[in-house]
């Protein structure tokens, strides 16, 4: 499958517009009537039922989301394909979409109930210390299983918290509720990790060699992207070619490799600008940038700010 067949959906809208015949501009009637904004970012939560009957044929038309997605399936049964492989979807079933995955829905029976949510990285990352980072997260990885099967009691759990979820985005009416609407969601994948933890899914998992390759690339850009930026590097420590590795990573995920080495360094950024009094020259020097200078061209480029406009946004 060539890429330019594969559609790119950026965010809420592009999801809204591919996907649904009618898209309301907010799924919940209630966040219509809010005025309050903060900080950058995405976070929509619907109903599985609603966005059914909007839904468009679109089945086996390939996406790659710049958004992360989870879905809790109460009943009916999904049938989508993820990566390379193809899942059923029963109820009690939580599964997983992250950023850059191969994607196609398949089928959703017309019985199917449940919840939806979708998010962008900087949702996630804006205002809490020390959080587990989305790459870290097992059922984002591209080598690991995208779902959990959940107990009566832990699906009773993951619907509390969904409510809880949707509750405090709706009445949120400060920057305090705000925060605690992102806490929910941590809250959420981490009880999610906890459940995968318990569960094996991954053993019987298996993968292309390419994916295999690509899923190695991903994990040592998590590990080392603060010492190593050059994708020669990583070519280095896989024993591959760069332009190999490099042409394997955009056929697998429809970026170039540096893509993501750049996307990881700036999402450290973001964190440590908006979760640590650091100075601006500390942060450049800590994540081994020559200069300062430097330091502000190079995140300007990458998001369309400089890192104190990015402070004095989002500092209450």
């Amino acid at each position: 499958m060539n890429n330019k067949d594969i559609r790119e959906l950026k965010n809420k809208e592009d999801f809204k517009n591919f996907y649904l015949k009618d898209a309301p501009i907010t799924f919940c009637e209630e966040c219509a009537t809010i005025s309050y904004e903060s900080g950058s970012g995405f976070l929509e939560i619907a109903q599985l039922e609603n966005l059914k009957q909007q839904q468009r044929n679109i089945s086996g038309q390939q996406t790659r989301r710049k958004f992360y997605s989870i879905v809790l399936i109460t009943e009916g049964e999904i049938e989508e394909t993820i990566g390379h492989e193809n899942y059923r979807f029963e109820p009690n079933t939580m599964y997983f979409i992250g950023e850059s995955q191969l994607h196609v829905v398949e089928r959703w029976s017309d019985d199917v109930k449940g919840i939806y949510c979708m998010f962008d990285v900087d949702y996630f990352l804006l205002c809490i210390k020390h959080q587990v980072k989305l790459n870290d997260f097992p059922f984002f990885q591209l080598g690991r299983e995208p779902f959990i099967l959940l107990s009566d009691r832990e699906m009773g759990m993951m619907e509390h918290l969904f409510w809880k979820l949707n509750s405090e985005k709706c009445n949120k009416t400060s920057f305090n509720d705000d925060l605690l609407t992102r806490m929910f969601l941590n809250i959420i994948l981490l009880e999610a990790e906890r459940i995968y933890n318990k569960q094996t899914l991954q053993e019987n998992f298996s993968l292309s060699r390419q994916d295999q390759v690509v899923a190695q690339f991903q994990f040592l850009v998590n590990q080392y992207f603060v010492e190593k930026r050059q994708v020669i590097e990583y070519a280095e420590m896989l024993n591959v070619h760069p332009n190999y590795l490099n042409d394997l990573v955009k056929e697998v995920t429809g970026s170039p490799a540096s893509h993501f080495i750049q996307k990881q360094l700036v999402q450290e950024i973001k964190s440590r600008l908006l979760q640590t009094n650091d100075t601006i020259a500390m942060i450049a020097y800590k994540l081994h940038f020559t200069d300062d200078s430097y330091f502000n061209r190079f995140f300007k480029k990458q998001t369309g700010f400089t890192p104190l406009q990015l402070r004095k946004d989002h500092r209450h």
